[in-house]
């Protein structure tokens, strides 16, 4: 269809909803309207109407793992099923995009929709959300990923300003975007609610233009998140293409005055039309019908890929057939947490309680289960004489959801109790924790047996549960966010979540793990940690260096262990000396193999110039700085069991040079430093020149000084154009990568 045809009124009707969840239509031109969906872990279907805060019902439709789970599970194949099976799901419901999966950053433990987000690492979350984009697209259904960009936190959500300076935005809370955006071409974009630097998100220029389209190369539709748009026109130069909801044609009509009064070019809106058509065209979902029962089963299947083994004393887990006697604890037994509130709240198809599937293990092993909701005396008496108790705690959607941050890390101080007095009269005791954030361990760990984080792990959750207590599943979930030992040990802590309208993200890069390993500040349970039932041995590292920045890292992974079961490779890179401050080590690969008892395998991992890189804001580019790297292979962020160092040539370091540049940058420089050190020999006596060798102090003292204000200073006779032309020749330089 050619868009000439179309009336500026029509163009501009489709750069709005219809309603809440649908785009406009246009008949006669024979564009037909399509339905976007909540639903990162699952389809919320609520037709026209619809509201984004998850109280309204929904179609039934199955509730796998969030992706706080998907997260932890360290594995693409994962999210990749998942994406698949939730595609299958929205086209039987005619739905064309699918509005996820949530990209941003965990920063702060406190942040309420942690649950939608996979990890405090922007690397496991980009390759997590690209393989759940890939399969879902594949399946017909398009992908919105959100929320674009640095919406990391609930707190004032609609209008606060994320401060935050270019180098942090580029290494933390920008790659998993670009990473998903150049790896698996999603649909849409969601344009975030927050300012980002005093702009909105949805009117930034340089977020949705210089950095997505030109730089990115995305060439698919930019979505405004629901009422993100407060100026249409201003968002529409930006690059929001389609406005969501709708406004019942107030906004359209603003865009047709502001182009009829020179305001806005014409062809901005048709830039927009034209992939709005696109979108429509592309993914308008064919019938399809899908197993209920199967997905459930899957729902079990992927849950149990995703639950973190924490502790796990004298092996009280697996429970063995030798444990006659089971006592369970706790309302989450048979009233399970197992999603997040708020608009991505799925009405699900079936629920398994943890207790029926404990009850069915321990039927099929002559094994006795007591169950109470709290720890009364009756139940005391249960628990003194069981072999095993097993007490279930957690959040509620009181304690966390969309729409508002935590104030604590801390359990119900009901729970904790139920907790202590279970783990005073138990012969063992383990903990199974539901929770969509971090919550703090330290007032009851050391009293407990055994750990399991089970996160939120979706309608088959209870079944999955039982599965990795029983040990029919190897638990094999490795932490993507770290649990620290205070709430006062977040790097963020004195920043969260900002005051007066903004949020200033002082810590820089050093987020989650980044910042625990370079202050040394120990924590509960690192990022990475998770532990088995089996044992595994990693051998014969060797990295090879394959050209000026970039390498490849390969490794033999062995089950020594006597159960089947599958380990997480983490390769690390810490860097040598920079001129950037850089964390001790950042996450640079990873993968997940499944081994048999006694099998190995060989593990090849390829380091491109970005796993080594950081982000030079003075001259615009990725940088790789020439030295020592160390490549490290850990158990998470706090043990590396292998490691070998490489020397790269990377890039040169030289700055481009002005009058106002410091002297210790000029003379540094490999082009401008020798010549400038000749033209001011030709300055000095014989004298001088023997004082400043044997005062090499004074150099370091006056090393930040402008070279303007040096030679003001000093009375010295390099003429200004001389500098200026040094500074061309620094500048034609360091744009060549010398």
């Amino acid at each position: 269809m050619d868009i000439d045809q179309l009336t500026l009124e029509e163009k501009a009707s489709l750069l709005s909803g219809r309603d809440f969840a649908h785009t406009e239509r246009i008949e006669h031109a024979g564009l037909a309207s399509i339905a976007l969906s909540d639903g990162p872990h699952g389809v919320r279907w609520q037709g026209q109407s619809g509201d984004h805060l998850g109280i309204g019902d929904s179609v039934p439709a199955t509730c796998f793992p969030p992706a706080v789970a998907v997260g932890s599970s360290w594995d693409p194949e994962v999210a990749a099923r998942l994406g698949a099976a939730l595609g299958r799901e929205a086209r039987a419901l005619g739905i064309s995009v699918s509005l996820g999966p949530g990209l941003n950053i965990k920063r702060s433990p406190l942040c309420g929709r942690n649950f939608e987000y996979y990890s405090e690492d922007p690397l496991l979350t980009g390759v997590l959300a690209a393989a759940h984009v890939c399969a879902l697209q594949g399946e017909g259904v398009g992908a919105s990923i959100k929320h674009f960009a640095a919406n990391n936190q609930e707190t004032d959500r609609m209008r606060v300003s994320a401060e935050v300076d270019e180098r942090t935005l580029r290494e933390i809370y920008l790659p998993a975007f670009e990473h998903v955006v150049k790896n698996a071409q999603p649909a849409t974009v969601m344009a975030a609610y927050n300012r980002l630097n005093g702009v909105h998100a949805t009117e930034s220029s340089w977020l949705l233009g210089d950095v997505l389209r030109t730089e990115w190369g995305f060439d698919g539709l930019v979505v405004s998140d629901w009422g993100a748009v407060g100026d249409r026109v201003a968002a529409l130069k930006a690059g929001t293409d389609l406005q969501m909801p709708g406004t019942g044609g107030i906004d359209d009509a603003k865009v047709v005055q502001a182009v009829r009064n020179g305001e806005l070019d014409e062809a901005i809106v048709d830039d927009s039309v034209r992939r709005i058509v696109a979108l429509t065209r592309q993914y308008r979902p064919e019938p399809a019908v899908h197993d209920a029962e199967a997905h459930h089963r899957l729902a079990r299947e992927l849950a149990g890929e995703c639950a973190v083994l924490l502790k796990n004393d004298a092996d009280v887990l697996p429970i063995a057939s030798r444990i006659r006697r089971i006592a369970v604890i706790g309302e989450q037994a048979t009233n399970p947490r197992f999603q997040g509130a708020g608009s991505s709240h799925i009405t699900p198809t079936h629920i398994d309680t943890p207790l029926e599937a404990i009850q069915a293990f321990a039927d099929s092993g002559d094994q006795t289960v007591t169950y109470a909701p709290q720890l009364d005396v009756q139940a005391a008496e249960a628990v003194r004489e069981a072999d095993i108790a097993i007490v279930f705690a957690g959040l509620s959607a009181d304690d966390e959801s969309e729409g508002f941050d935590r104030e604590h890390i801390h359990l119900p101080t009901a729970q904790v109790e139920t907790i202590r007095a279970t783990a005073a009269v138990a012969a063992r005791t383990v903990v199974v924790l539901s929770n969509g954030g971090v919550v703090s361990l330290e007032d009851w760990h050391t009293e407990v047996d055994a750990i399991l984080e089970g996160w939120l792990l979706g309608q088959a959750g209870g079944s999955a549960i039982a599965d990795l207590l029983f040990g029919a599943v190897n638990p094999s979930g490795r932490l993507a966010e770290t649990i620290p030992l205070r709430l006062q040990d977040n790097p963020v802590h004195l920043n969260f979540p900002g005051e007066a309208g903004k949020v200033l993200y002082g810590e820089r890069v050093m987020v989650g793990y980044r910042y625990y390993g370079y202050a040394q500040t120990p924590v509960r349970y690192p990022f990475g940690h998770g532990l088995s039932y089996t044992t595994f041995e990693t051998t014969d590292l060797a990295v090879t260096v394959t050209g000026d920045d970039c390498a490849t890292a390969a490794l033999t992974v062995t089950n020594t262990g006597s159960r089947p079961g599958k380990h997480v490779v983490q390769l690390y890179i810490a860097p040598g000396r920079a001129p950037v401050q850089r964390p001790v080590r950042e996450l640079r690969a990873f993968t997940k193999v499944a081994l048999a008892p006694g099998e190995s395998t060989r593990v090849e991992m390829p380091l491109s110039r970005r796993a080594f890189a950081y982000y030079d804001v003075e001259a615009s580019r990725w940088t790789v700085a020439p030295g020592e790297y160390t490549v490290q292979i850990g158990e998470s962020a706090a043990r590396i069991v292998a490691q070998q160092t490489i020397t790269l040539t990377g890039q040169s370091l030289a700055k481009p040079l002005s009058l106002e540049s410091p002297l210790k940058d000029w003379f540094d420089h490999p082009v401008a430093g020798p010549r400038l050190l000749d033209a001011l020999s030709e300055n000095l006596t014989a004298e001088q020149k023997e004082q400043a060798e044997s005062q090499s102090h004074l150099l370091r003292m006056i090393d930040s000084m402008p070279i303007r204000q040096f030679i003001d200073f000093t009375g010295l006779t390099v003429s200004t154009e001389t500098l200026e032309r040094l500074a061309e020749e620094s500048r034609a330089a360091s744009a060549a990568g010398r």
